[in-house]
């Protein structure tokens, strides 16, 4: 495992397992999350998303390991950093008989809130676009409106870390990426966020992807290091004048920095490259007369292909991304002993 200044992790896991009865739901796990880092734990229902989470925040007593959460046993957290941690869970914390302003007004009184407590929770509103429905009562609310408020109330006193679990589910496309855009100036202020989602798109807005699957991690690192070690490099399509068959994506595939190369039409191929090695300019030279590229450009990952090939195709048949639902206490059987480690800094390397 790359070393990290434990000084100065927000989130530390050593060694860390979870069992319900004689089920095992999380085995093994050494997760070291920096501030200023978003961190994605990505994998269907039931792979041990919500488990790290609850176990991170002290809902749940490690069965193996050691969890720290700003240098502390979350268990034995004081009122003073309870209130540095903001936790947005898949079941809503929320009163029905309240307005939404009188909800949201009350999470920040909770939480010690007073300078500047009305600009505040309208700064808010108008974030999660529920501003012009203060009035209105959480019973009287759609569950998407329901989700953005409870999103609000886990911002409002703007906590060092944030552990929101599936806080896009439910979510419109154009709304999830403002919230997204929202996420990264929080993560350039220095503030810390973990973020669990069934949705593994959303691997590409985070700084560190935990790919978890029964349990387990199953890989882990940056989105650019993940589509590599899916896709072999980064994934081009090349287009040539002239019609092309099978000899040239032999030779292609010949070519020293050029991992994989395939047809996909009678004048294209797509290659995955080796970026550090080879350009496509060398590709056009080394492949030489007569072939002429007259367009390249990067393929659009696909991170349903890489979650697959990452975590293997045994476990494909359970992705699942449709957001939303709240993950079992126990897993599906005993999980095989195996251990992975993530040091979880947008500055430095992960494992």
């Amino acid at each position: 495992m790359i070393a990290s200044d434990a000084a100065t992790n927000r989130i530390t896991f050593d060694g860390v397992g979870k069992r319900f009865d004689d089920t095992w739901v999380l085995e093994d796990v050494d997760l070291h999350v920096a501030p200023g880092t978003i961190i994605g734990l990505i994998g269907p229902s039931g792979s041990g998303k919500t488990t790290t989470v609850r176990l991170a925040n002290g809902y749940y007593e490690a069965s193996a390991g050691e969890v720290r959460i700003l240098g502390s046993d979350p268990a034995k957290l004081t009122d003073a950093q309870r209130r540095r941690i903001g936790y947005l869970p898949q079941r809503l914390v929320l009163f029905d008989e309240l307005s939404l302003w009188e909800n949201l007004n009350f999470h920040a009184s909770l939480n010690g809130v007073a300078f500047r407590r009305r600009a505040r929770l309208n700064e808010l509103l108008e974030l999660v676009q529920l501003k012009g429905q203060e009035k209105k009562l959480v019973s009287e609310s759609s569950g998407g409106m329901q989700r953005r408020l409870a999103l609000a109330a886990t911002l409002v006193h703007s906590p060092d870390v944030l552990m929101l679990d599936e806080p896009t589910a439910g979510i419109d496309p154009i709304l999830r990426r403002r919230f997204w855009e929202y996420f990264r100036t929080l993560r350039d202020a220095g503030r810390t966020l973990v973020i669990t989602t069934q949705s593994v798109s959303e691997a590409a807005d985070c700084d560190v992807v935990v790919m978890l699957a029964q349990g387990r991690i199953a890989a882990c690192g940056s989105p650019t290091e993940l589509r590599r070690q899916a896709l072999g490099g980064t994934s081009v399509e090349v287009t040539f004048e002239q019609h092309v068959g099978a000899d040239v994506v032999d030779r292609l595939a010949r070519i020293e920095g050029v991992e994989r190369a395939e047809l996909v039409d009678s004048r294209t191929v797509r290659i995955s490259i080796d970026q550090e090695r080879i350009t496509i300019a060398d590709i056009g030279e080394q492949l030489g007369d007569p072939w002429t590229i007259s367009k390249a450009g990067e393929v659009a990952t696909d991170w349903d292909e890489v979650f697959i090939e990452l975590v293997g195709a045994d476990s494909s048949d359970d992705v699942d991304v449709v957001a939303g639902t709240d993950e079992s206490a126990a897993g599906d059987g005993e999980i095989p002993d195996t251990t992975k480690s993530v040091v979880a800094d947008p500055n430095g390397a992960s494992e």
